[in-house]
């Protein structure tokens, strides 16, 4: 029985160098899990506006239910300017006060976070009082989900009450790579390796998993139990890294959540993640078969 995902956040249109393409953690992860055979379910909220119909049908297409997405008829639909520093990373700046800052607590999504297998959230949608509510009264009424939480960074938005909140709350936590510093930094954790860095997090907010994603160079993570564990990256030439971090944790998800060996998960993930790196954008489409075969036919750095 496919397992039901709830992404809880933002839809957002991202504005990139060649055009504007419906985007958003939460609807990259949902497409992702659906591509591989789970139950994703989107929780956020969208203006009535140009944007948020163009994005209803966009989901559609994208075969993403829009059941629990709620319409605001005073703030707009989200937009993200996307550019590329040197390296290929993505680089983002979010319009505030938008619709998903307004998420409201509904029967409808207090059902969906009680049935869920995992609860899916991030930082961006914490950044108002509405959505920030919400989404820590779904996280206590759901004990028996599993309670991810994607710490990506935006520049405009940091606080480290918030953060502290979600830390405490989360089973498992994705990092990057790139961002450990500031967050070392805001949390007061001296660190002096990523392996330091990790059982700190975990010890400090009692987290079952702690997920570093390296980028190009794979994953290390550490589990209370099982201790430290990584998976090296693969040798791709990559097209851009767009929703590789939503392919990772659709990926980890998928076999954790079926009862696959931890190790395992992390690296079908890893794998998952890779692969999208190669195609263009977020919501290129590919299933289990097609990662089970990058694993197969593709080389991993030593």
């Amino acid at each position: 029985m496919a397992k039901k995902i709830v992404a809880f956040g933002e839809i957002v249109w991202d504005i990139l160098p060649n055009g504007k393409v419906l985007g958003g953690t939460p609807s990259n992860l949902v497409f992702r899990c659906n591509s591989l055979g789970e139950e994703g379910h989107l929780l956020s909220r969208i203006g009535d506006d140009e944007l948020g119909h163009a994005a209803l049908k966009q989901l559609e297409e994208l075969n993403i239910s829009d059941k629990n997405v709620q319409m605001d008829f005073e703030f707009p639909t989200g937009e993200v300017q996307v550019t590329f520093d040197e390296n290929g990373e993505s680089q983002y700046k979010v319009k505030e006060d938008v619709a998903f800052d307004h998420i409201e607590f509904s029967p409808e999504a207090l059902k969906l976070a009680r049935e869920a297998d995992c609860l899916f959230f991030g930082l961006l949608p914490q950044r108002y009082g509405l959505s920030k509510n919400t989404i820590r009264e779904l996280i206590k009424e759901s004990p028996d989900s599993l309670h991810f939480f994607d710490l990506k960074l935006f520049e405009h938005f940091f606080d480290v009450k918030v953060v502290t909140q979600l830390l405490n709350s989360a089973d498992v936590v994705r990092i990057k790579e790139k961002e450990i510093d500031f967050l070392a930094n805001e949390l007061n954790i001296s660190f002096d390796s990523h392996d330091d860095f990790l059982k700190k997090v975990s010890e400090q907010y009692q987290i079952d998993l702690v997920i570093i994603t390296l980028g190009k160079n794979g994953i290390k993570a550490y589990h209370r139990v099982e201790g430290l564990m990584s998976d090296a990256g693969y040798f791709v030439e990559m097209v851009d890294n767009v929703g590789s971090g939503m392919a990772f944790s659709a990926g980890f998800l998928h076999y954790y959540l079926n009862g696959n060996s931890l190790i395992d998960s992390l690296r079908f993930g890893n794998a998952a993640g890779a692969l999208n790196t190669t195609m263009r954008g977020a919501t290129a489409y590919f299933n289990k078969k097609d990662v089970l075969q990058f694993m197969k036919s593709t080389k991993q750095f030593s």
